[in-house]
């Protein structure tokens, strides 16, 4: 977060609940040395961590399973000029536990593109952080409506 930024810092539980309620979100990694951006669809499991459904042979599998990644989502409102903005940030592994593996086949989030081979990616909740502009106002009162 940046301070004063006018912006409400929002805490790990509020930063999951909305996560909770989000359909699509961006996972950020690294492509050839450079930063990627992809969207995709997630949800959480039951201890907060993000869990990506892919392609077991994806690219995105390769590039992301074992290291740090960040996992961000948001909801915006730009004619109210307001939303939230939630980041995840931790390590990214393939789920390889067979009972793991059945039990998010039955939970888990569903791929957008059948794939044969399927596979879930979970992302650890190490560092969560959020912030919120509510109905046009920063935390200090003032309406950037206003001023654009």
């Amino acid at each position: 977060m940046y301070p004063n930024d006018g912006f409400r810092e929002l805490d790990r539980y509020e930063c999951l609940r909305l996560l909770a309620r989000a359909a699509v979100g961006r996972i950020v990694h690294t492509r050839h040395a450079l930063p990627a951006v992809l969207p995709v669809n997630f949800c959480l499991d039951q201890d907060g961590a993000v869990l990506l459904p892919t392609s077991a042979v994806s690219e995105l599998v390769r590039a992301i399973d074992g290291a740090v990644v960040a996992f961000e989502a948001d909801e915006v409102d730009a004619e109210a000029h307001s939303g939230w903005s939630v980041v995840v940030t931790g390590r990214a592994m393939v789920v390889t536990d067979p009972v793991e593996q059945q039990r998010l086949a039955l939970t888990g989030p569903r791929s957008w593109v059948a794939s044969p081979e399927e596979a879930f990616v979970r992302i650890e909740p190490e560092l969560v952080t959020g912030r919120e502009l509510v109905a046009g106002r920063t935390m200090y009162g003032v309406d950037v409506r206003a001023s654009g």
